[in-house]
């Protein structure tokens, strides 16, 4: 019997060496979706849940209020508030008041809201001011609120019960309920959403990480004396304006001077650039130096 003949074997061979790379390939890649979809599931809970505070009297004013959009630069989020009367003081299942209504808030709150007797209630925008942090800091800043809510009804002041939730994806907003007996307060607590602040650190790390290629890439053109190496050059000039363009990808629009910035991309584009020049300035003295010789 014949022995097999060397191509025979060759995809038996090729498919035992690649098996043990594939496996922890795999895994890794089980291992990350897992974990990306119970951190998305937990986002998912946060903007979820909804935050009580204020009175549980049958007789009294509901105020459904939730974040639509937090501006860092603004220093303000807007809260979208829907009124329901309930009990004696509504009419038409909690669509209209029984008397004219005045929903007063905190001075962290833009404006009062003022509802006439037996008209529909309808939905409100409102602006509240946030404090502390700055927008300087992201992607790892964190601000402070405070929204308070107390009705007057037909000039008496009653009840209010304040339940609280959270729509913008960008933002985690913490609410702590503060002990009232007819108005309803909330302490707030915003800070970037974890998936922001991941991204934005990956893209730090990609920043660095690029910079480091283009070092070695630098390292190795100038030591070789490879005189002007045009694709070289040119994959540098592009990454050092792609990182231009993916440094505005950011999420939530981050101001020049961010700590993102400072941690990665001013350096990544400094050491980029000094390694372009350095390239093309070596580059031309080995190109003159070959032309003298010949």
């Amino acid at each position: 019997m014949a022995p097999p003949s060397p191509d025979s074997s060759r995809p038996h061979r090729f498919g035992a060496s690649i098996l043990p790379v594939l496996i922890p390939v795999a895994v890794l890649i089980m291992v990350a979706v897992s974990v990306g979809s119970r951190l998305q599931f937990a986002e998912r809970q946060a903007v979820d849940t909804v935050r009580t505070a204020g009175s549980g009297a049958a007789d009294r004013v509901d105020v459904t209020a939730t974040v639509q959009h937090v501006d860092a630069a603004a220093r303000e989020l807007v809260l979208r508030v829907r009124v329901t009367p309930r009990g004696t003081y509504a009419e038409e299942d909690g669509t209209a008041p029984v008397a004219d209504l005045v929903l007063q808030t905190s001075a962290a709150t833009l404006g009062d809201l003022a509802f006439e007797a037996h008209e529909r209630l309808t939905t409100r925008d409102i602006q509240v001011a946030i404090t502390g942090g700055s927008i300087s800091d992201y992607p790892f800043d964190t601000y402070e609120s405070e929204i308070e809510f107390w009705a007057l009804l037909g000039g008496e002041q009653v009840p209010v019960r304040l339940l609280f939730s959270n729509n913008d994806t960008l933002f985690s907003v913490s609410a702590t309920p503060a002990a009232s007996r007819q108005e309803a307060t909330m302490g707030l607590w915003v800070a970037r959403s974890g998936s922001q602040t991941v991204f934005a650190v990956f893209m730090m790390v990609v920043m660095w990480a690029l910079a480091t290629s283009v070092i070695i890439g630098a390292w190795y053109l100038t030591t070789r004396r490879k005189g002007l190496v045009w694709p070289g050059l040119a994959w540098m000039a592009a990454t050092l304006f792609a990182l231009a363009a993916f440094r505005n990808t950011a999420p939530g629009s981050p101001p020049i001077g961010c700590v993102l910035d400072w941690f990665a991309f001013l350096w990544a584009e400094t050491v980029i650039a000094l390694c372009l020049i350095t390239v093309v300035i070596t580059g031309v003295r080995a190109a003159l130096r070959s032309d003298e010789g010949s």
